[in-house]
């Protein structure tokens, strides 16, 4: 038996996917709560510039899921908090996971039937699916996923990634099966999603998000002599070699830039050609 929530009409359904339980992406459609002056004029902006508040809203049925810590909104029917800790072996992992990774020690599972929404939020999500593979991903992405996926730590195969990717030494791996909720960082339309059959991509910076296993991860001078590289001014590059997939976020690092400098950065890009005489 399936329990159901009345989504009114100022809720539209961006995504779904599903699995043993149904995993979607909801957007409010308008906010109208603002009660003075200064938050009505910030959420008319917001209106006007098409930012809008989301939700993730997940169905289970007679299955269970686990959350990142703190994502809980509200939920109802008959669903009970589960935590497997896995005795003292399964507790230290998750704590050592938990130190290296940056990610919560503690993922709370919830089992049964019924709906469970998390927290809105401005920012955006992605829905994918494993069939028995894994994917490293930055550590912060993890929201929800089904039971059926494992959260872990994959430690960096080589010195380079390790003292120069800037990606840390460990980063958040998911493997198995399974529906996996990530926040990612940009709209989804604005991820490139490079697939590689046993080939190499060279990127200049750290706006790669995710790999899938089959995807090896190293950092490389940007030419073969010293000389090159610092001519060049790419210096060093992240290197993805092998037969997968990897997403990219190119557009991230302008956001960043719009909201710690502004326009001018944008307009005005540092290099010689642009330098001010």
């Amino acid at each position: 038996m399936r329990t159901s929530l009345n989504i009114t009409n100022k809720l539209t359904k961006l995504s779904e996917m599903r699995g043993e339980s149904i995993f979607q992406v909801l957007e409010f459609d308008e906010l109208n709560g603002g009660t003075d002056v200064e938050t009505s004029i910030k959420l008319k902006f917001m209106r006007d510039s098409g930012i809008k508040l989301k939700q993730v809203r997940i169905i289970l049925e007679d299955s269970a899921v686990k959350l990142e810590s703190g994502v809980l909104s509200y939920l109802k029917g008959n669903i009970e908090l589960n935590n497997k800790f896995g005795g003292v072996i399964g507790l230290g992992k998750k704590l050592l996971t938990s130190k290296v990774t940056g990610e919560t020690a503690f993922k709370p599972r919830y089992e049964g039937i019924g709906e469970i929404f998390l927290e809105p939020s401005f920012g955006h999500f992605g829905l994918i699916e494993l069939e028995d593979e894994e994917i490293i991903v930055d550590d912060g992405l993890f929201y929800a996923c089904e039971d059926t996926v494992e959260v872990g730590a994959a430690m960096q195969k080589s010195i380079s990634s390790m003292m120069m990717g800037n990606e840390g030494i460990f980063q958040t791996k998911l493997s198995g099966s399974g529906v996996i909720v990530l926040e990612l960082p940009v709209p989804e339309t604005e991820i490139f999603k490079c697939k590689l059959i046993n080939d190499t991509l060279k990127v200049d910076g750290n706006f790669t998000i995710l790999r899938t296993a089959g995807i090896g991860f190293t950092v490389e001078k940007s030419a073969k002599s010293l000389i090159g590289s610092a001519t060049s001014g790419e210096g060093f590059l992240n290197v993805y070699k092998g037969t997968g997939e990897v997403w990219l976020v190119p557009t991230n690092s302008v956001y960043r830039k719009l909201s710690g400098i502004g326009l001018k950065s944008m307009t005005n890009p540092e290099g010689t050609s642009n330098a001010e005489v």
